[in-house]
Protein backbone atom coordinates (compact mmCIF):
# COMPACT_ATOMS: atom_id res chain seq x y z
CA UNK A 1 0.00 0.00 0.00
CA UNK A 2 1.51 3.25 -0.92
CA UNK A 3 1.67 6.21 1.03
CA UNK A 4 3.70 9.21 0.15
CA UNK A 5 5.43 11.24 2.87
CA UNK A 6 5.18 15.06 3.09
CA UNK A 7 7.61 16.93 5.02
CA UNK A 8 6.68 18.55 8.34
CA UNK A 9 8.37 20.04 11.08
CA UNK A 10 9.35 18.05 13.88
CA UNK A 11 9.10 14.99 11.84
CA UNK A 12 7.38 13.58 8.45
CA UNK A 13 3.74 13.20 8.28
CA UNK A 14 2.58 10.16 6.48
CA UNK A 15 -0.41 10.58 4.57
CA UNK A 16 -3.72 8.00 4.42
CA UNK A 17 -4.69 6.78 1.22
CA UNK A 18 -8.26 6.45 -0.17
CA UNK A 19 -10.49 3.98 1.35
CA UNK A 20 -8.67 3.72 4.82
CA UNK A 21 -10.88 3.57 7.80
CA UNK A 22 -10.13 7.10 8.89
CA UNK A 23 -9.47 9.56 6.65
CA UNK A 24 -6.18 10.54 8.70
CA UNK A 25 -5.31 13.78 5.88
CA UNK A 26 -7.74 15.13 7.35
CA UNK A 27 -4.84 16.06 10.21
CA UNK A 28 -2.70 18.89 9.56
CA UNK A 29 1.30 18.32 9.19
CA UNK A 30 2.72 18.52 13.16
CA UNK A 31 -0.61 16.72 14.32
CA UNK A 32 0.40 15.67 18.01
CA UNK A 33 -1.31 12.80 20.09
CA UNK A 34 -3.11 14.50 22.11
CA UNK A 35 -4.82 16.30 18.99
CA UNK A 36 -5.30 13.23 17.30
CA UNK A 37 -6.93 11.71 20.24
CA UNK A 38 -9.25 14.43 20.89
CA UNK A 39 -10.77 14.92 17.53
CA UNK A 40 -10.69 10.87 16.29
CA UNK A 41 -12.19 10.03 20.09
CA UNK A 42 -14.79 13.11 19.75
CA UNK A 43 -16.23 11.29 16.90
CA UNK A 44 -17.40 8.34 18.32
CA UNK A 45 -18.57 10.25 21.59
CA UNK A 46 -16.34 8.64 24.01
CA UNK A 47 -15.52 10.30 27.31
CA UNK A 48 -12.45 12.19 28.16
CA UNK A 49 -11.72 9.12 30.28
CA UNK A 50 -9.75 7.71 27.57
CA UNK A 51 -7.93 10.40 26.45
CA UNK A 52 -6.72 11.03 29.52
CA UNK A 53 -5.26 7.62 30.21
CA UNK A 54 -3.41 7.90 26.32
CA UNK A 55 -2.04 11.26 27.56
CA UNK A 56 -0.82 9.30 31.41
CA UNK A 57 0.71 6.64 28.95
CA UNK A 58 2.61 9.16 26.88
CA UNK A 59 4.03 10.93 29.70
CA UNK A 60 4.86 7.63 31.21
CA UNK A 61 6.94 6.70 27.79
CA UNK A 62 8.47 9.99 27.56
CA UNK A 63 9.51 9.76 31.14
CA UNK A 64 11.30 5.79 30.30
CA UNK A 65 12.58 7.42 27.27
CA UNK A 66 14.72 10.27 29.15
CA UNK A 67 16.14 7.62 31.61
CA UNK A 68 16.71 4.89 28.87
CA UNK A 69 18.55 7.85 27.08
CA UNK A 70 21.05 8.52 30.46
CA UNK A 71 21.15 5.00 31.64
CA UNK A 72 24.91 4.60 31.28
CA UNK A 73 25.10 8.47 32.72
CA UNK A 74 22.67 8.10 35.79
CA UNK A 75 23.32 4.80 37.04
CA UNK A 76 20.53 2.70 35.78
CA UNK A 77 22.52 -0.16 33.90
CA UNK A 78 22.92 -3.64 35.68
CA UNK A 79 20.28 -5.63 38.27
CA UNK A 80 18.47 -5.14 41.29
CA UNK A 81 19.89 -7.99 42.77
CA UNK A 82 15.51 -9.04 42.72
CA UNK A 83 13.70 -11.79 41.09
CA UNK A 84 10.77 -10.91 39.64
CA UNK A 85 7.46 -13.28 39.71
CA UNK A 86 8.91 -14.60 36.47
CA UNK A 87 11.87 -15.98 37.55
CA UNK A 88 13.60 -13.40 36.43
CA UNK A 89 16.45 -10.95 37.09
CA UNK A 90 15.01 -7.23 37.89
CA UNK A 91 17.41 -4.97 35.86
CA UNK A 92 17.47 -1.27 37.44
CA UNK A 93 15.24 0.68 34.27
CA UNK A 94 12.49 -2.27 34.73
CA UNK A 95 12.35 -1.16 38.45
CA UNK A 96 11.56 2.60 37.02
CA UNK A 97 9.57 2.00 33.74
CA UNK A 98 6.94 -0.23 36.38
CA UNK A 99 7.27 2.54 39.20
CA UNK A 100 7.02 5.35 36.60
CA UNK A 101 4.01 3.21 34.68
CA UNK A 102 2.00 2.52 38.08
CA UNK A 103 2.21 6.21 39.14
CA UNK A 104 1.26 7.71 36.10
CA UNK A 105 -1.95 5.84 35.72
CA UNK A 106 -2.85 6.02 39.34
CA UNK A 107 -4.00 9.80 39.97
CA UNK A 108 -5.81 10.51 36.86
CA UNK A 109 -9.38 9.28 37.26
CA UNK A 110 -9.53 6.58 34.16
CA UNK A 111 -7.51 3.40 35.62
CA UNK A 112 -9.06 1.00 37.75
CA UNK A 113 -6.58 -1.51 37.93
CA UNK A 114 -2.84 -2.24 36.29
CA UNK A 115 -1.76 -5.72 35.56
CA UNK A 116 2.37 -5.73 35.35
CA UNK A 117 4.71 -8.09 34.16
CA UNK A 118 6.62 -6.62 37.57
CA UNK A 119 3.58 -7.15 39.81
CA UNK A 120 2.69 -10.56 41.27
CA UNK A 121 -0.83 -9.64 42.16
CA UNK A 122 -2.98 -6.63 39.80
CA UNK A 123 -2.36 -2.85 41.28
CA UNK A 124 -5.48 -1.42 42.21
CA UNK A 125 -6.34 2.58 41.78
CA UNK A 126 -5.30 3.43 45.63
CA UNK A 127 -7.55 5.77 47.90
CA UNK A 128 -8.09 8.34 47.88
CA UNK A 129 -7.88 8.18 43.92
CA UNK A 130 -10.90 7.78 41.55
CA UNK A 131 -11.30 3.82 40.38
CA UNK A 132 -12.20 4.31 36.58
CA UNK A 133 -13.43 3.03 33.81
CA UNK A 134 -10.53 1.49 32.17
CA UNK A 135 -7.87 -1.81 33.04
CA UNK A 136 -4.76 -1.24 31.89
CA UNK A 137 -2.19 -4.98 31.23
CA UNK A 138 1.60 -3.58 30.59
CA UNK A 139 4.90 -5.22 29.98
CA UNK A 140 6.78 -1.61 31.49
CA UNK A 141 10.83 -2.70 30.03
CA UNK A 142 10.45 -5.51 26.93
CA UNK A 143 13.76 -6.60 26.15
CA UNK A 144 15.35 -6.41 29.29
CA UNK A 145 18.46 -8.14 28.58
CA UNK A 146 19.17 -5.53 26.17
CA UNK A 147 19.46 -2.62 28.16
CA UNK A 148 23.37 -2.99 29.05
CA UNK A 149 24.24 -3.07 25.50
CA UNK A 150 22.24 -0.25 24.00
CA UNK A 151 19.79 -2.46 22.10
CA UNK A 152 16.40 -1.46 21.27
CA UNK A 153 13.85 -2.19 24.23
CA UNK A 154 10.37 -1.07 24.76
CA UNK A 155 7.00 -0.53 26.42
CA UNK A 156 3.40 -2.91 25.72
CA UNK A 157 0.61 -1.94 26.76
CA UNK A 158 -3.35 -3.49 26.35
CA UNK A 159 -6.64 -1.95 27.54
CA UNK A 160 -10.04 -2.76 28.63
CA UNK A 161 -13.10 -1.58 29.71
CA UNK A 162 -13.77 -2.90 32.87
CA UNK A 163 -16.90 -5.29 33.62
CA UNK A 164 -17.46 -4.10 37.36
CA UNK A 165 -18.92 -0.67 38.08
CA UNK A 166 -17.09 2.52 37.72
CA UNK A 167 -15.79 3.68 41.34
CA UNK A 168 -16.05 0.11 42.96
CA UNK A 169 -13.07 -1.92 43.65
CA UNK A 170 -11.84 -3.41 40.07
CA UNK A 171 -11.85 -7.31 39.85
CA UNK A 172 -10.15 -10.17 38.30
CA UNK A 173 -13.09 -10.66 36.24
CA UNK A 174 -12.49 -7.76 34.33
CA UNK A 175 -9.26 -8.28 32.96
CA UNK A 176 -9.19 -12.81 32.51
CA UNK A 177 -11.28 -12.49 29.89
CA UNK A 178 -11.50 -12.80 25.92
CA UNK A 179 -8.85 -10.67 23.92
CA UNK A 180 -11.58 -9.68 21.58
CA UNK A 181 -13.00 -7.17 24.96
CA UNK A 182 -9.56 -4.96 24.71
CA UNK A 183 -10.53 -1.85 23.10
CA UNK A 184 -7.18 -0.43 22.32
CA UNK A 185 -3.19 -1.40 22.47
CA UNK A 186 0.02 -0.37 21.72
CA UNK A 187 3.31 -0.03 22.76
CA UNK A 188 6.63 2.38 22.46
CA UNK A 189 9.90 1.61 21.01
CA UNK A 190 12.79 3.36 22.30
CA UNK A 191 15.39 3.45 20.22
CA UNK A 192 17.47 5.76 17.41
CA UNK A 193 13.89 7.46 18.16
CA UNK A 194 11.38 7.09 20.38
CA UNK A 195 7.74 5.52 18.50
CA UNK A 196 4.55 5.19 20.13
CA UNK A 197 2.17 3.12 18.11
CA UNK A 198 -1.71 3.15 18.84
CA UNK A 199 -4.37 0.60 17.96
CA UNK A 200 -7.96 1.45 17.78
CA UNK A 201 -10.93 1.18 15.97
CA UNK A 202 -9.84 3.61 13.80
CA UNK A 203 -6.95 1.64 12.93
CA UNK A 204 -3.28 1.62 13.86
CA UNK A 205 -0.80 4.75 14.04
CA UNK A 206 2.15 6.06 15.15
CA UNK A 207 3.79 8.55 16.87
CA UNK A 208 7.12 9.72 17.07
CA UNK A 209 8.36 11.80 20.34
CA UNK A 210 10.69 14.99 19.47
CA UNK A 211 12.38 15.70 22.53
CA UNK A 212 13.60 19.14 22.03
CA UNK A 213 9.59 20.03 22.31
CA UNK A 214 8.51 17.12 24.52
CA UNK A 215 5.68 16.16 22.06
CA UNK A 216 4.65 12.91 20.41
CA UNK A 217 3.86 13.70 16.71
CA UNK A 218 1.74 11.63 13.91
CA UNK A 219 4.23 10.23 11.58
CA UNK A 220 2.72 6.30 10.36
CA UNK A 221 -0.67 6.98 9.82
CA UNK A 222 -2.53 4.30 9.10
CA UNK A 223 -0.56 1.53 9.41
CA UNK A 224 -1.35 -1.62 7.71
CA UNK A 225 1.63 -5.05 7.46
CA UNK A 226 2.98 -5.17 3.92
CA UNK A 227 3.29 -8.83 1.84
CA UNK A 228 6.95 -9.51 2.27
CA UNK A 229 8.97 -12.54 3.29
CA UNK A 230 10.97 -12.32 6.39
CA UNK A 231 11.19 -14.86 9.69
CA UNK A 232 12.19 -13.46 12.93
CA UNK A 233 12.96 -16.28 15.55
CA UNK A 234 15.51 -17.96 18.08
CA UNK A 235 16.67 -20.73 15.55
CA UNK A 236 18.81 -21.80 18.56
CA UNK A 237 15.91 -23.50 19.63
CA UNK A 238 14.93 -25.31 16.69
CA UNK A 239 15.97 -28.57 18.29
CA UNK A 240 13.26 -28.26 20.83
CA UNK A 241 10.52 -27.39 18.70
CA UNK A 242 7.88 -29.13 17.59
CA UNK A 243 8.17 -30.35 13.46
CA UNK A 244 5.56 -28.16 12.01
CA UNK A 245 7.82 -24.99 13.15
CA UNK A 246 10.59 -26.52 11.42
CA UNK A 247 9.11 -26.92 8.81
CA UNK A 248 7.57 -23.65 8.01
CA UNK A 249 11.05 -22.29 8.53
CA UNK A 250 12.40 -24.69 5.59
CA UNK A 251 9.30 -23.39 3.85
CA UNK A 252 9.95 -20.08 4.25
CA UNK A 253 13.64 -20.45 3.46
CA UNK A 254 12.86 -22.20 0.07
CA UNK A 255 10.51 -18.77 -0.73
CA UNK A 256 13.35 -16.85 -0.26
CA UNK A 257 12.58 -15.28 2.97
CA UNK A 258 15.14 -12.93 4.89
CA UNK A 259 15.90 -13.85 8.93
CA UNK A 260 15.99 -11.06 10.85
CA UNK A 261 16.02 -11.42 14.64
CA UNK A 262 16.94 -8.59 17.39
CA UNK A 263 16.04 -10.53 20.87
CA UNK A 264 13.58 -7.56 21.49
CA UNK A 265 9.79 -8.54 20.74
CA UNK A 266 9.01 -5.32 20.76
CA UNK A 267 11.86 -4.47 17.90
CA UNK A 268 10.90 -6.94 16.19
CA UNK A 269 7.02 -6.52 15.85
CA UNK A 270 7.69 -2.94 14.88
CA UNK A 271 10.49 -3.75 12.33
CA UNK A 272 7.74 -6.61 10.90
CA UNK A 273 4.97 -4.61 11.25
CA UNK A 274 6.74 -1.84 8.92
CA UNK A 275 8.19 -3.91 7.01
CA UNK A 276 6.33 -7.35 7.02
CA UNK A 277 7.37 -10.77 8.22
CA UNK A 278 6.48 -13.18 10.99
CA UNK A 279 8.13 -13.31 14.61
CA UNK A 280 7.82 -16.67 16.03
CA UNK A 281 8.30 -17.43 19.69
CA UNK A 282 6.71 -21.54 19.90
CA UNK A 283 6.35 -23.74 22.62
CA UNK A 284 9.32 -25.95 23.21
CA UNK A 285 9.54 -29.06 25.89
CA UNK A 286 11.22 -26.98 28.02
CA UNK A 287 8.41 -24.67 27.54
CA UNK A 288 5.24 -26.41 26.60
CA UNK A 289 3.11 -23.43 27.84
CA UNK A 290 4.94 -21.13 25.82
CA UNK A 291 7.34 -18.13 27.25
CA UNK A 292 5.24 -14.89 26.64
CA UNK A 293 2.63 -13.55 28.71
CA UNK A 294 -0.90 -13.47 27.08
CA UNK A 295 -2.37 -10.60 29.16
CA UNK A 296 0.10 -7.45 28.46
CA UNK A 297 2.71 -9.70 25.31
CA UNK A 298 0.31 -11.79 23.64
CA UNK A 299 -3.11 -9.87 23.55
CA UNK A 300 -1.98 -6.08 22.92
CA UNK A 301 0.36 -7.34 19.90
CA UNK A 302 -2.60 -9.71 18.48
CA UNK A 303 -4.71 -6.87 18.92
CA UNK A 304 -2.33 -4.54 17.16
CA UNK A 305 -1.76 -6.52 14.22
CA UNK A 306 -5.02 -7.79 13.50
CA UNK A 307 -6.46 -3.83 13.07
CA UNK A 308 -3.12 -3.56 11.26
CA UNK A 309 -4.36 -6.01 8.79
CA UNK A 310 -2.35 -9.68 10.06
CA UNK A 311 -3.03 -12.21 11.82
CA UNK A 312 -1.67 -13.64 15.30
CA UNK A 313 -1.96 -17.48 16.30
CA UNK A 314 -0.56 -19.77 19.28
CA UNK A 315 -0.47 -22.51 16.56
CA UNK A 316 -3.69 -23.84 16.66
CA UNK A 317 -6.28 -21.14 16.76
CA UNK A 318 -6.23 -17.24 16.59
CA UNK A 319 -4.35 -15.14 20.33
CA UNK A 320 -7.58 -12.78 20.53
CA UNK A 321 -9.48 -15.88 20.99
CA UNK A 322 -8.06 -17.43 24.19
CA UNK A 323 -9.44 -16.56 27.34
CA UNK A 324 -6.58 -16.27 30.65
CA UNK A 325 -6.56 -18.58 33.66
CA UNK A 326 -4.24 -16.12 35.07
CA UNK A 327 -2.64 -13.06 35.54
CA UNK A 328 0.99 -14.18 34.26
CA UNK A 329 -0.51 -17.14 31.88
CA UNK A 330 1.79 -18.19 28.96
CA UNK A 331 1.29 -18.31 25.47
CA UNK A 332 2.97 -19.49 22.27
CA UNK A 333 3.10 -16.89 19.04
CA UNK A 334 3.03 -16.78 16.09
CA UNK A 335 2.26 -13.53 14.86
CA UNK A 336 2.86 -11.12 11.21
CA UNK A 337 1.36 -11.06 7.76
CA UNK A 338 -2.28 -12.70 7.66
CA UNK A 339 -0.52 -14.81 4.93
CA UNK A 340 2.88 -16.27 6.74
CA UNK A 341 0.73 -17.17 10.07
CA UNK A 342 -1.70 -18.91 8.05
CA UNK A 343 1.41 -21.05 6.43
CA UNK A 344 2.83 -21.47 9.83
CA UNK A 345 -0.90 -22.47 11.65
CA UNK A 346 -1.58 -24.88 8.95
CA UNK A 347 1.47 -26.52 9.31
CA UNK A 348 1.36 -26.32 13.23
CA UNK A 349 -1.50 -27.38 13.87
CA UNK A 350 -1.54 -31.29 13.77
CA UNK A 351 1.58 -31.39 15.96
CA UNK A 352 0.78 -33.21 19.42
CA UNK A 353 1.68 -31.41 22.61
CA UNK A 354 4.38 -31.54 24.56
Amino acid sequence: MERSVLPCGPVGYVAAVPGDRMQTSQFEEGTTLDRYLLETMRTIGASGQFVNLMQSIALAAKMISSRVNRAGLSGMFGGTGDVNVQGEFVQKLDLYSNTTFLRAMEHGGHTGMVVSEENEEPVRTPEPFHSGKYIVTVDPLDGSSNIDVNATIGTIFGVFRRKTEEGTRAELSDVLRSGRDMIAAGYVVYGAGTVLVLATEFGVHGFTLDPSVGEFFLSHANIRIPKAGMYSCNEAYSPSWHPGVRSFLTHAKSEGWKARYIGSLVADFHRNLLKGGVFLYPATAKNPEGKLRLLYEGFPLAYIIEQAGGAATDGVSPILDRVPRSLHERVPLVIGGAEGVATATDLMKEDPPF
